[in-house]
């Protein structure tokens, strides 16, 4: 499974060098990578319930991170996805940008895609996933982005990538934790580091669960579109057209169904899980329907559509019975099929006319018969004509609703009138362009050439595979239920069921919907154009405009927080720094000493009081001294009396540095000293007893965080372990230098990276003053 990860990404790498000398012919030389890298996973077929393939590879073995990979009929059937349309996706990019300087890019960063996206549905570690989540996302924003001079793009880009990427970071959260409850349920950190063997623990019953789900609702739901997040899709249509149909419709935007539908068997079941996934996919379902209709442009038509349809998949994984989990898998290799096409049809009327408006779009059939042909099979599976699949899928759809105990009949409802937006937009994309009247375009139309033509063709008749229902259900679809329900499912799929009253009533629903979604089409495509400007009105309002307008404060807040936080004053940051440390540490340590009965004590001898009140005095002296060489001097004693405790107390080494500190500190400071002006005391009466409660709480925080320290009864197994590895290992008699340039390499080359940048920041500031004084001579 490695190396179905591995060989599109290495391809990446290629095809700036294979381009150049290729031209378009270059993706049909790339095109055979997705179908290598599917060859394990088509040797493993069939992949019946329960059955699974487990591969590991040490990652960072002093982490016990490993590359752990799990191929069953869940990733499988998303793989197999992934790169079947990955393969006719490449060939259709050659003709879609042939000629175009840029071909180059977009295939490397489409197989990189591919990559990281195979890698996200093959992982079973939690970490793998993690990488190839957010890998998916940083290739989803240079592709959306990819016509960057266009400032459209850019911003559609972005906005992609601030709604993903942030969904990572909460996905990040939700593994740790699952991983934290996994081994607070008794799993071995190996094993509560992969989604398998988090499977061995009941998570539902432990405190992170309710936590765990509503990070990974959200996580799905930046992923896969769903309210509010789902303004990023239809922006992400400013892609081009290729990446709109491998990443938008097939792929990417299944990235968090497929995460739902994997951590259903560990976290569904539950009545918050059926609740929150349930209603979360119902509302998407509903809005995304709705906007969908009053849309002009044909990619945007089919992004909301998209929207809507992921919205139903989620419903269906939020309920999570036996006949929604099935029905579930079905719609997914539907929709990726007919999506897919249709968005290929959309781009070749596009790439063709010039023009992807509805309303300026007419006749083409006679011009473009292939394309027309393959845009209204696809339409008729996302219809739910019979005998295509989509009917299969839409008819599971109703028969889940209407076997469920409760809300049925809302389910039901609310499962039609969107199915019927579904069936009036799959008219508008497949009808509106290439029936009726010719309508005069920007560019004169003819049929696309073959690399456009032959990928929407095959994915359109693929969705006759129902015509061979037993392939799919031994190869991948029982496998698929049954991975996502977490024990075997075994599935049945017939286009007639025979003469029963639940069968008439699903065929009924199915042919109302039908005959409602055309009734639809031919009202709203008179008044289409009223319907686009109330549906812009209702954007301003929307969740789009919320987020774009706070990106838009973003730097005006972060420009004030800024003027009030950097002062330019040292001091002020001092002052904050201390008192948010003594703000965190104080109470804790107050109420230690209020319970603690057991104060470290020692005695006290003649020479610890006498250097204790001299360490008092010169510190006392140091602040009320007006001379700064005074209270430099002061400041020596105070360090000088340090050393002298650390000599008192067997530290002989620690004394010794105390002195060459203070030894060198006193000279600097006398020499940086003579080049400044009078001290001058600035502040008033009222800072300098608000310094002086700080710097108080300071001393008194640090006294009692040395007590607390000092009652601890720490194990000595640390100490022993230097003692005895100082000699052999790091061949040094001295246990502290060897600590730190050992032991403690890295802390100490960061602590000499500080002071080398600080050297550096001296060196600009001398530089800096020196300029100034040339300038004004």
């Amino acid at each position: 499974m490695l190396w179905s990860v591995v060989i599109p990404l290495v391809a990446g790498l290629a095809a700036p060098w294979l381009v150049p000398r290729f031209g378009r012919w270059a993706s049909l030389i790339l095109a055979p990578v997705p179908l290598v890298s599917s060859i394990p996973i088509l040797q493993s077929l069939p992949l019946g319930p329960g059955a699974e393939i487990l591969q590991s590879i040490s990652w960072f073995p002093g982490m016990d991170v490993r590359l752990a990979f799990r191929l069953d009929g869940l990733s499988a059937t998303f793989a197999l996805m992934v790169t079947g349309i990955g393969a006719l996706i490449l060939i259709y990019a050659g003709g879609y940008f042939a000629g175009d300087r840029r071909l180059a890019r977009l295939l490397s960063t489409l197989l990189v895609f591919l990559g990281a996206m195979l890698g996200l549905v093959l992982a079973d570690d939690v970490i793998t996933l993690f990488v190839f989540w957010e890998l998916t996302s940083v290739c989803s924003f240079m592709l959306v982005g990819f016509n960057h001079h266009i400032p459209q793009a850019r911003a559609a880009a972005l906005k992609a990538l601030v709604v993903t990427g942030a969904g990572g970071l909460v996905l990040l959260a939700a593994l740790v934790m699952m991983s934290v409850a996994g081994m607070d349920l008794g799993l071995s950190p190996a094993e509560a580091s992969t989604l398998s063997g988090l499977a061995g623990a009941d998570l539902r019953g432990h405190p992170l669960y309710l936590t765990v789900l509503i990070l990974v609702v959200v996580a799905a739901s930046t992923k896969s579109a769903q309210v509010p997040f789902h303004f990023w899709l239809p922006a992400a249509m400013a892609a081009p057209t290729p990446v709109s149909a491998y990443l938008h419709s097939a792929t990417m935007v299944k990235a968090g169904i497929y995460l739902l539908a994997r951590c259903h068997p560990l976290l569904g079941g539950t009545e918050a899980w059926r609740w929150t996934v349930t209603a979360l996919g119902l509302t998407t379902m509903v809005t995304a329907a709705s906007m969908a209709l009053p849309q002009r442009d044909l990619k945007k038509i089919l992004a909301y559509s998209t929207v809507a349809v992921l919205g139903i998949l989620t419903m269906l994984l939020g309920i999570g019975s036996d006949l929604a989990i099935k029905t579930a898998v079905v719609f997914l290799v539907a929709h990726a099929l007919y999506k897919a096409a249709l968005f290929m049809v959309a781009g070749n009327v596009d790439h063709e006319t010039g023009t992807r408006d509805v309303l300026r779009l007419g006749g083409l059939r006679r011009l473009m018969p292939w394309t027309a042909a393959a845009g209204l099979l696809a339409a008729l599976s996302k219809a739910g004509a019979p005998p295509m699949f989509g009917f299969v899928g839409k008819e599971l759809l109703y028969k889940t609703n209407l076997d469920l105990e409760t809300l049925a009949a809302w389910l039901v409802l609310t499962a039609v009138l969107a199915n019927v937006a579904l069936v009036a937009t799959a008219l508008m994309v497949s009808v509106r362009p290439f029936w009726g009247p010719f309508r005069p375009t920007p560019e004169t139309p003819h049929e696309a050439p073959f690399s456009m033509v032959v990928g929407p063709i095959v994915l359109a008749l693929a969705g006759l595979g129902v015509l061979f229902p037993q392939v799919f259900e031994t190869a991948l679809g029982s496998g698929a239920a049954s991975a996502i329900a977490g024990r075997p499912l075994v599935m049945e799929l017939k286009l007639w069921h025979g003469f029963n009253t639940d069968a008439l009533r699903v065929l009924a629903l199915s042919m109302l919907t039908l005959g409602a979604g055309t009734v639809v089409y031919l009202g709203l495509r008179r008044r289409l154009t009223s319907a686009t400007r109330l549906a812009d009105r209702i954007k301003l309002v929307g969740p789009e405009r919320i987020f774009e307008r706070s990106l838009d404060a973003l730097p005006r807040i972060a420009g004030r927080v800024t003027r009030l936080m950097q002062t330019g004053v040292l001091r002020h940051y001092l002052l904050v720094t201390v008192a948010v440390a003594v703000a965190a540490s104080l109470p804790p340590l107050v109420r230690w000493a209020a319970r603690s009965n057991s104060l470290p004590r020692a005695p006290v001898g003649f020479f610890d009081l006498v250097l204790a009140a001299l360490l008092v005095t010169s510190a006392l002296l140091a602040l009320m001294l007006r001379s700064r060489l005074a209270s430099v001097a002061a400041l020596g004693v105070t360090g000088l009396a340090m050393a002298l405790i650390f000599a008192l107390y067997s530290a002989p080494d620690l004394a010794m540095t105390q002195v060459m500190v203070e030894t060198l500190s006193v000279i600097v400071l006398v020499l940086v000293f003579a080049r400044l002006p009078k001290m001058v005391r600035r502040s008033r009466a009222v800072q300098r007893a608000r310094d002086l409660v700080v710097a108080g709480a300071l001393g008194l925080t640090m006294a009692l965080l040395v007590l607390a320290s000092a009652g601890l009864d720490l194990e000595s197994n640390a100490s022993d372990f230097y003692l005895d590895a100082s000699v052999p290992q790091a061949k040094g008699r001295n246990v502290v230098n060897v600590i730190l340039v050992d032991f403690r390499a890295l802390d100490t080359l960061g602590e000499i990276t500080v002071v080398a940048v600080a050297a550096f920041g001296v060196a600009a500031l001398i530089r800096w003053r020196f300029g100034r004084r040339k300038q004004r001579t």
